[in-house]
């Protein structure tokens, strides 16, 4: 011990000035970490969280995720990610830096083979905790199945939303405006999502998942995966693409777009307006039947009241005051 000490005495002003800066930079870490840097182990992931409330729930929704990506990226799915859980926005930004956008929900790291998300029982998440980590672990895999090659931005929000099933009314009705109102991004665009508003995100996610359900229906698992090999190989996304479906990305965006013209336009609008109007009617009835029933209870405890409170007294004579009225009495 006393040799140890002096060793760290007699260092060079330099190397010390070196160790100390990796003592911070480890005590920095160890305060980002903490206590919740110890991992559960289960069989497709490895689980921190300072909570065990959700594990099952993870559970379930990676054997929901490893089911559909082993369909459609003809991969073994050998993957084993971290999952982290924080309570606290510092803790989950010190997972995964400042960038992150302030709507963001989660995030996955597939260079650390990480996924970070809020905790459910503190944040407002947007969607449901299983829809996350659907989302997140399809991206991790993703880009294992190209060996760690970075895919355009559509492409792989457009696999994870696909693999979680992420689609809904507000996907449709966000998809209706962005084409009436000429709102439609290319997906060259969607590389910048990150800076995009939330509004705009949605758009972008939107086209994302449609891009490759259409890839999918129209040419089928196969050519999808002639595109990840493509990719794998370090080819541009216009290679890939010609490789695969025997076009550019641009002719790709003009077919796909085309046919998301022609099925979202200003009738679908309208369609989708048409269930919000019939929400709101809904609610404006409801409403009115609840005041109703309430005025009714009200009215009724008027009546109990004046049951039990008559005002209908017997003054007796006005006329003679000093006489009383012994008409009704049974001795009169």
């Amino acid at each position: 011990m006393f040799y140890s000490r002096l060793l760290i005495i007699i260092v060079p002003m330099k190397s010390f000035r070196l160790w100390v800066t990796i003592a911070v930079s480890l005590l920095i870490s160890a305060a980002a970490f903490g206590r919740d840097d110890t991992f559960i182990e289960r069989q497709y992931f490895k689980y921190s969280a300072p909570t065990m409330q959700f594990i099952n729930t993870i559970d379930s929704a990676v054997t929901f995720a490893r089911s559909r990506l082993y369909v459609i990226l003809n991969d073994t799915l050998d993957y084993k990610p971290k999952i982290y859980i924080r309570d606290n926005l510092a803790d989950f930004k010190a997972l995964i830096g400042t960038a992150f956008p302030d709507w963001g929900a989660a995030a996955a790291l597939p260079y650390r083979e990480m996924i970070a998300l809020k905790s459910p029982a503190h944040f407002r998440l947007g969607k449901s905790l299983k829809e996350l980590i659907k989302h997140e672990y399809a991206h991790l895999v993703l880009q294992d199945r190209l060996y760690h090659t970075r895919p355009p931005r559509w492409l792989d929000e457009g696999v994870a939303m696909y693999t979680a099933a992420e689609w809904g009314w507000g996907n449709n009705l966000a998809m209706s405006r962005a084409v009436v109102f000429n709102g439609l991004i290319s997906l060259s665009e969607i590389e910048n999502m990150n800076r995009f508003s939330e509004g705009k995100a949605q758009i972008a996610y939107a086209e994302s998942y449609l891009a490759v359900k259409y890839l999918l229906d129209e040419y089928g698992v196969e050519t999808l995966n002639i595109l990840l090999d493509n990719l794998r190989d370090r080819k541009s996304i216009d290679d890939a693409l010609s490789l695969s479906i025997g076009g550019t990305l641009e002719d790709f965006e003009d077919e796909f777009f085309a046919v998301v013209k022609e099925r979202y336009n200003i009738m679908s609008l309208f369609g989708d307006l048409y269930f919000i109007w019939i929400f709101l009617a809904l609610v404006i009835v409801i409403g009115f039947i609840l005041k109703m029933r309430k005025k009714k209870r009200m009215y009724k405890k008027w009546e109990d009241d004046e049951a039990y409170h008559s005002t209908d007294f017997d003054y007796g004579d006005p006329d003679n005051p000093e006489e009383y009225d012994d008409e009704d009495k049974p001795w009169a």
